[in-house]
């Protein structure tokens, strides 16, 4: 038994160890732009630095979304932003056939034999410039204040006046500019005391651009209005899909940042040219759209269309643009950078025991689905998660998300993760891990907490209820690590003995910088029976806490903390 579970050890190290010997794919950037190119022209080429983490040597191709962008690799020189060796990737602007207009490309960096490839650059052209001719602010009368950021390629000099209403216009620069020269420029509009509604008027001239079209005078108003004042997130949806698959869906948040009661009075989905691939409703009793883009029928290739949303909002019809990329079935893709904890997805690493998403491309052709039972299963929708060559229990599968729980025999340090869907393997990309990498689950920037009596720990405009000191709250989170007794990977958590986090840190409510606050040491810290990979912690509102929003983190852990309500 001892030799073979030895040996069983040997080849799962081997395996592992051949993963860390393969080439490992770095870029010092992933974005480039906006650049600003004067209508007609092509704009000049960019560069950025690509650079192997690992052993071996990379064999780096590109593939591009658009014909205006592409890419090209240059031979191995020193690096100018690091110590070692970097590959030159050449970023071309073929922009000449362009229409003014913002533009975007993905760039592809390939390695079928690196670890953390492929990894994707975006490439941004400002045909004709960056700078608006026309910017509209919209404000409630109560002081509030709207912005808007444009972005140029050199230092302009800028000169904003108000022919109406007082000075309410002011202008700020948020950078000095990046490897790309990026400027980006805040226009703020507020609403000064006396401000009757209406609409107010004023300039910002621009000049001193190499781009002729940036140098003009851009018109900008002010409306003052005691109607909702609708805000959108996102602006815009993108739906990337393979081929002969199933539909998927989206949500747009339609949010006031105004006065008065928003009431959305319709949607509509429009496409450009012919096809019923797009849908759209709004959920019932929410202010919230679902988009739902449907593949069947589609050639491989980009389709565009819009969402109309009507409401009783000063902007009482707003378009969302949407676009969808139809792509050839595939292997499926795991995103660098896309392992990330499931509270905040925060990327800083992961814990064993974790509950960790995973984002990428084409991970499951089936319908998404959650896991029907505890013990958790190792696959999902026909489609299963390895870390370090070992099969994590799943929570959840999609098209484009799988939620796992990190084994809890996972080594920490740097960690191998792939998808295999039905039994077709992703690439590899690695992951940092940690014996603890403790968050804390947050809502609305409050934490998500239970109060004594039941209720959550939230503002009453909120839903919730404050605390009194005295109070017992009981605090969720994820990514706390092992547990004594241990506990076992997919399984519910035990009631009898408790699954602690030995030794308990304190709690800290009320810190300042690196003052400490209030300490208190809670009366649990661990696992919630019960359940698979959620943590919570038991803990006495302390004497001595102010009234109001009052932060709170676990001593040890500064990075991470809750707002909570008391009274």
């Amino acid at each position: 038994m001892g030799l073979k579970t030895l040996s069983i050890c040997s080849l799962l190290f081997l395996s592992t160890s051949s993963l860390f010997a393969a080439p490992t794919l770095r870029l010092a950037s992933t974005v480039v732009g906006p650049v600003s190119i004067t209508q007609g022209a092509n704009g000049t080429t960019r560069e950025i630095e690509a650079y192997n983490a690992g052993d071996g040597s990379l064999s780096l191709t590109f593939s591009s979304s658009a014909t205006w962008a592409a890419a090209t690799a240059g031979a191995s020189r020193p690096c100018t932003t690091r110590s070692g060796n970097c590959i030159p990737v050449q970023i071309a602007y073929n922009t000449a056939p362009l229409a003014a207009g913002i533009y975007t490309a993905t760039i592809t960096v390939k390695d079928p034999n690196a670890v953390d490839a492929p990894q994707s650059i975006t490439v941004i052209a400002q045909m004709g410039g960056g700078v608006p001719s026309q910017i509209n602010l919209f404000v409630a009368p109560n002081g509030s204040s709207d912005s808007t950021v444009f972005k140029t390629n050199s230092p302009l000099t800028l000169t904003p006046a108000t022919q109406s209403g007082g000075n309410w216009l002011s202008l700020a620069v948020e950078a000095e500019g990046s490897f790309a020269f990026v400027m980006p420029y805040r226009v703020t509009g507020k609403h000064l005391n006396g401000m009757a509604e209406g609409t107010y008027n004023g300039t910002l001239g621009t000049s001193g651009s190499a781009i002729p079209a940036e140098n003009k005078t851009v018109n900008i108003t002010l409306r003052v209005t005691s109607q909702p004042i609708v805000a959108l997130a996102p602006e815009s949806v993108f739906f990337r899909i393979a081929e002969n698959t199933k539909a998927q869906t989206g949500y747009i948040q339609v949010a006031n940042r105004g006065l008065g009661t928003l009431n959305i009075t319709g949607v509509t989905a429009s496409v450009t040219g012919t096809g019923t691939w797009l849908t759209a409703s709004q959920v019932t009793g929410q202010n919230l759209i679902q988009v739902k883009a449907d593949p069947t029928g589609l050639a491989v290739g980009s389709y565009a269309g819009k969402i109309t949303i009507a409401t009783n909002g000063v902007t009482s019809s707003l378009d969302v643009p949407v676009s969808v990329d139809v792509v050839a079935q595939a292997n499926p893709t795991v995103a660098f950078g896309g392992i990330l904890e499931n509270a905040n997805f925060i990327d800083d690493g992961i814990a064993p025991g974790g509950i960790v998403a995973v984002f990428g491309d084409q991970l499951t052709f089936e319908d998404a689905a959650s896991a029907p039972a505890i013990p958790l299963a190792t696959t999902l929708a026909k489609a299963a998660v390895f870390i370090n060559n070992v099969q994590a229990p799943l929570y959840f599968a999609s098209y484009n998300q799988i939620n796992f729980q990190v084994p809890y025999n996972t080594a920490t340090g740097t960690a191998i993760v792939r998808v295999e869907r039905d039994g077709v393997k992703s690439n590899n990309v690695s992951v940092q891990v940690k014996s603890a990498a403790p968050r804390l689950m947050k809502y609305a920037g409050y934490g998500i907490v239970v109060n004594q009596n039941g209720t959550l720990n939230l503002p009453r405009s909120l839903g919730g209820q404050p605390a009194k000191r005295g109070d017992t709250l009981v605090i969720y989170g994820l990514g706390f690590g092992q547990t004594n007794p241990p506990a076992t990977s997919g399984a519910a958590a035990p009631g009898n003995p408790l699954a602690w986090i030995l030794p308990t840190p304190k709690m800290q409510f009320a810190f300042s910088g690196i003052a400490p606050g209030i300490e208190v040491a809670p009366g649990y810290m661990g696992l919630t029976p019960g359940l698979v990979g959620l943590y919570q912690i038991n803990v006495v509102i302390p004497d001595g806490v102010p009234n109001g929003v009052v932060p709170l983190r676990i001593s040890g852990f500064a990075e991470d903390f809750i707002n909570i309500v008391v009274e």
